[in-house]
């Protein structure tokens, strides 16, 4: 269960789906076909191929991304216990700062060209990084943790489903990328999962008196 909320069947297969989708939506054909198959080791092969540039599983982005959302999601668990103490937006707040801090160190020490060339920044990249940094970190993560706070973890996790879906409709939109129908499969199924658990994970919750 998540926070102590045990889902009920219909939520934990939404769950499942939402899984399933993101993984048609996102894995290569030829790792899916692996899959079918049952070659594993192949599917693996198909993920990693060329995402290590020579300098280890560490330099791949992937794999960066992997571990930020396992950190999101224990970060969403144990945010009831931190706003035990704290007010949830002070604590998104401080979660930014500290984490921040090492990777502005980070980058100044191994990204030596990038602040030689600030000046150069027009004002379609300042904005760029204005609204990521205001609206895409700061107010996003502030409203998902105050609800974890408040409202069911399982549903409210189960949204998180549409990053890559929003991503890949932009991307499409605005960047030009395709979507084969394999990968329009997965978003069908990946919005099927998200309504199980907002509209039927509820069967399972106690029925005030």
């Amino acid at each position: 269960d998540i926070g102590g909320e045990p889902p009920p069947p219909a939520g934990v297969a939404g769950l499942g789906l939402g899984v399933v989708g993101l993984l048609m939506l996102e894995l290569p054909r030829a790792a899916l076909d692996a899959v079918v198959a049952g070659d594993f080791a192949g599917a693996a092969a198909a993920v990693t191929s060329g995402i290590d540039s020579g300098g280890g599983l560490w330099d791949s982005g992937e794999w960066w991304m992997l571990l930020a959302a396992q950190s999101m999601a224990v970060g969403t668990v144990m945010v009831r216990w931190v706003c035990k103490y704290v007010d949830p937006v002070m604590a998104t707040g401080w979660h930014m700062a500290i984490g921040g801090a090492p990777l502005l160190l980070y980058s100044v020490a191994t990204e030596p060209a990038v602040y030689a060339n600030l000046d150069k920044l027009g004002s379609s990249e300042v904005g760029g990084l204005l609204y990521t940094s205001l609206l895409g970190s700061a107010l996003a993560y502030g409203a998902f943790f105050y609800f974890a706070s408040r409202g069911s973890l399982t549903k409210l996790s189960s949204l998180t489903f549409l990053t890559p879906m929003f991503a890949a409709l932009f991307g499409y939109l605005l960047l030009g990328e395709t979507l084969n129908e394999t990968q329009l499969l997965g978003a069908a199924v990946t919005v099927v999962g998200i309504y199980l658990v907002n509209t039927r994970a509820s069967e399972g919750e106690p029925k005030e008196e």
